[in-house]
């Protein structure tokens, strides 16, 4: 495989998922950065933003496992993971698999659940693997988790722990679209009041997962020149120094950084990093990583124009 099936293939599945999709490009290119290095994407919009749709056409574009956990108030650790249950017949105790036996997993608003049945996820979304009853259970190279989430303004929302946060390479807000695109979105779906049936729609697969496998390889093959690596830490650690940040990026941050670099490097066609790359990755990586300061907060400083304002006041490369 060539740096050219890559961009290739991805072209394949934007196309695919521009079928039920308008706009987003944002998104889409953040979920295939994803997709090319294991990292897991969190999706924050309002109702009706069509992150659920896009997660779905996504999938829809993609020969893996589909999965989908609907978080809810209720819902117990035990119902994302599964349980061992008894079987009478055969007197032992046999695994029921939970949902998040899967290779794509959209853990649907997942911020409408309690933190006890989130960190049901963390094992699962570090190590790509469960521990059920004392025993590991792998959940495969394919496990990926595309969870979507309410603003935290509204109402029956519980916020993601810090720890859950740091396991996601990318927080993305989808805004509302603009006034041609959603002209088009209700010539598309102004027809049905329902969620849209993909089949409809003559969506196909792209690529299996030992494609997908193939492209991670090559991925991770992407230089990164000593020049480069430097960047992302200075871009870091200054997250660390802001007097509006009262918590910076960890270490984990730098290295998320550095692949997500590599696979946006992949799909514009090169197989080396820019600071262009770093920029690109810096803002969606971060934001959900940094604390602001409670000064910072009271002022109404955004976080997003933090990290701009680290990106342009750090040298980079040429």
């Amino acid at each position: 495989m060539e740096l050219d099936d890559i961009r290739t293939i991805s072209e394949g599945l934007k196309t695919e998922v521009r079928r039920t999709i308008v706009g987003q490009e944002g998104a889409l290119d953040l979920m295939l950065v994803s997709l090319l290095c294991k990292g897991h994407l969190l999706l924050e919009g309002v109702p009706g933003t069509g992150k659920t749709l896009l997660v779905r056409s996504f999938s829809k574009a993609l020969n893996l496992k589909f999965g989908r956990i609907q978080f809810t108030p209720d819902l117990m650790p035990g119902d994302v993971l599964g349980t061992n249950l008894f079987n009478f017949q055969t007197n032992e105790f046999s695994l029921t698999k939970g949902p998040i036996f899967t290779d794509l997993l959209l853990a649907d608003e997942i911020n409408r659940t309690p933190p006890k049945t989130q960190s049901a996820l963390l094992e699962a979304m570090s190590e790509r693997s469960v521990t059920i009853d004392g025993t590991s259970h792998d959940l495969g190279a394919g496990f990926l988790v595309i969870a979507t989430q309410n603003p935290i303004e509204q109402q029956g929302t519980y916020p993601l722990p810090e720890a859950q946060l740091d396991r996601f390479m990318f927080k993305h807000v989808l805004e509302y679209p603009s006034e041609a695109e959603e002209r088009s979105i209700v010539a598309m779906h102004g027809h049905q009041t329902s969620m849209p049936k993909l089949d409809e729609f003559g969506m196909k697969g792209i690529a299996d997962l030992d494609k997908l496998e193939e492209m991670r390889a090559l991925v991770a093959k992407i230089r990164l020149s000593p020049d480069i690596t430097n960047y992302i830490v200075s871009v870091v650690r200054a997250t660390r120094e802001h007097p509006a940040l009262q918590f910076g990026g960890s270490p984990r941050s730098a290295t998320m950084l550095a692949a997500a670099s590599r696979a946006y490097a992949a799909l514009q066609g090169r197989d080396y990093v820019i600071p262009d790359d770093v920029k690109f990755v810096a803002i969606p990586g971060l934001h959900h990583r940094v604390v602001l300061a409670p000064s910072a907060e009271i002022e109404g400083t955004r976080t997003n124009n933090v990290i701009r304002e680290i990106l342009e006041q750090t040298a980079a490369p040429r």
